[in-house]
């Protein structure tokens, strides 16, 4: 079974959160933001981390390595991609004439 990236499988949950339940505050969904950013910061982190264990030796499986690298990749792009909805949304708003 394919395994899902922490990353994606965050903004989906944070996703269906907001779909189910009525959002108390906006501090909700900047908490929301936050965790799943910092999820893929923690990916980002271990790949690094994993990345210099491999140069020194310790790690000697390189499949995990490009594994674990695509993983952090495609959690980056996503999130990269989601802040940009976000910003245009909110770019939207603001051309608003009420």
């Amino acid at each position: 079974m394919i395994e899902k990236i922490s990353g994606v499988q965050n903004l989906q949950n944070a996703a269906n959160m907001a779909n189910t339940q009525n959002v108390k505050s906006d501090s909700d969904f900047g908490k929301i933001l936050s965790d799943a950013i910092k999820s893929v910061n923690d990916e980002q982190k271990a790949v690094e981390q994993l990345s210099d264990d491999f140069a020194q030796g310790k790690v000697s499986n390189i499949h995990e390595l490009v594994v674990e690298a695509e993983k952090a990749s495609i959690s980056l792009r996503l999130t990269v991609e989601v802040r940009n909805k976000i910003v245009d949304a909110y770019r939207e708003i603001m051309r608003m004439q009420f």
